[in-house]
């Protein structure tokens, strides 16, 4: 009884430390110039990330703090700045629900929010004078590590030689992004997602969360749709192939986050039909940098679907294959027509044939670059490769697949989320206001083109600085030199 009751005391007094030990996965941090509201951490512009803090402001995002008094702590200032800057907190792998409080007490203010590499959050959420916005959503958080020690091997986009990772998409915080004509963020929680509804894209660079401007995809977009408690975990990363994904413990990693009713969507085809050639994304000791290690198509193709579709299923996901979206010329906009070959097709006939859900955004990828004609390239990169508005409408495809197929997931879109003709696109490049990040190229300053502020009048920031004061944006159909699009050896 007494080594029992020896035993219980141990436990109780280790059980503090052990709590203390824990990650912490919740945090309050105000941006207003204090005292601090019941709960939360005064965060000045000054303070840069550091591992030691667990949280701060990532270097060169040249903030500002804005105190306008009041009785409200989360009213009373902000920080600002006329650069995108970022904000990163320390968090274990999964998934989190972000609050944002957004506006200016005396100032309108336009804020667009992005989180972890560069997926859309928030799109351009305006606030007249003196008041605020409180918007939530769900971010994926996670590390390239599988529960028994397994690590994913990542390619050079991913980690450089010296094992350094190069994307936030692994690394071991949370980043939020904030830009727009003026931002104005007050206060920023974070928790763990209650119950999240996850939908897991896998793919290759067409869809994976690019690093930088130019460059933007579906992918990418995609969370911009939805509120919690749906997220977006976007598994797609450049020169996939439906062999490699799985060579590369990535599919292995996916399978062990499915919970019984997630979404997987899967879009491969873009890399699978190279036959031979370097993919320049591997060194030259992986086996799968060799093209024809990879090589897929016909039958063998359909099978490879079929195969992680029935993976998909037996974890109880709802499994969708979606036709890799077309290729076109990038100094005309013709239709590329056999770009792709037979596997857009092959892609729908393996999804009937195994019972599962499609979404064929070549199809519809067609009737958008179609009806947009002469302005075609301002959405793609080099033809294959769309840029931030080439995966705005993609993503808007998507969406209606979604709708399409009567998924659930319906229900849990944003409430301007509005409906999509691709034959009838919209907005068009120069109505689309989403501003360029660093390091873009082409595009420049907008001047005039209607209302900077979706879903207002041109009464509104038409042209210069604008009525309402705030300064013109840039749109995001900034693209590189024109390309012929030809074959796929850098690995998409």
């Amino acid at each position: 009884m007494k080594l029992h009751l020896i035993f219980a005391s141990l436990v109780l007094l280790a059980s503090p430390a052990l709590a203390a030990d824990a990650p912490k996965t919740s945090f309050k941090f105000e941006f207003g110039p204090g005292p601090a509201a019941p709960g939360y951490t005064v965060v000045k512009p000054d303070t840069l990330y550091s591992k030691d803090a667990g949280f701060g402001f990532e270097p060169g995002g040249n903030i500002t703090s804005v105190d306008r008094g009041g009785k409200d702590p989360l009213q009373a200032g902000f920080v600002t700045s006329g650069n995108l800057f970022k904000f990163s907190v320390a968090v274990p792998e999964g998934n989190y629900k972000v609050t944002v409080t957004l506006g200016d007490a005396k100032e309108e203010s336009m804020t667009t929010v992005k989180a972890e590499s560069r997926r859309l959050m928030l799109e351009r959420i305006h606030t007249d004078p003196g008041k605020f916005e409180t918007r939530s959503f769900y971010v994926s958080v996670r590390n390239p590590v599988l529960p028994d020690g397994t690590k994913l091997i990542l390619d050079v986009q991913e980690i450089d030689a010296n094992g350094q990772l190069l994307t936030p998409t692994w690394d071991d915080k949370l980043t939020l992004q904030f830009s727009d004509a003026k931002p104005a963020v007050g206060a920023v929680t974070i928790e763990p997602a209650e119950k999240p509804l996850t939908v897991f894209l896998i793919s290759d660079s067409t869809v994976t969360d690019q690093r930088a401007e130019p460059y933007g995809t579906w992918g990418q977009m995609l969370p911009r749709w939805f509120k919690p408690p749906v997220v977006i975990a976007n598994f797609a990363e450049s020169g996939e192939t439906l062999k490699a994904f799985r060579a590369e413990h990535r599919w292995t990693k996916v399978l062990g986050e499915i919970k019984p009713g997630d979404f997987v969507f899967m879009q491969f085809g873009t890399n699978d039909l190279n036959k031979s050639g370097p993919n320049a994304i591997w060194g030259p000791d992986y086996p799968l940098r060799d093209w024809s290690n990879s090589y897929v198509e016909g039958e063998d193709y359909k099978n490879q679907i079929k195969q992680y579709i029935s993976e998909a299923k037996a974890k109880g996901a709802i499994p969708v294959v979606v036709s890799p979206m077309t290729k076109i010329d990038r100094a005309t906009g013709a239709i590329n027509v056999n770009g792709l070959r037979n596997y857009p097709k092959d892609a729908i006939d393996a999804a009937k044939e195994a019972g599962a859900a499609s979404i064929d955004l070549n199809a519809m990828s067609i009737d958008v670059w179609t009806a947009l004609g002469p302005l075609a390239p301002r959405g793609t990169v080099d033809g294959l490769h769309s840029n931030t508005y080439g995966g705005y409408l993609l993503s808007r495809c998507i969406v209606e697949g979604i709708k399409q197929n009567k998924f659930d997931l319906v229900k849990y879109l944003v409430d301007d989320a509005g409906t999509f003709d691709p034959k009838m696109p919209a907005p068009l490049p120069d109505d689309f206001k989403i501003p360029l990040e660093p390091g873009a190229r082409g595009g420049g300053p907008r001047r005039g083109g209607g209302s900077a502020i979706p879903g207002r009048g041109t009464a509104g920031l038409t042209t210069g600085r604008g009525a309402r004061g705030l300064p013109a944006t840039t749109d995001s159909t900034g693209t590189a030199a024109p390309a012929a699009s030809g074959g796929n050896n850098q690995g998409n």
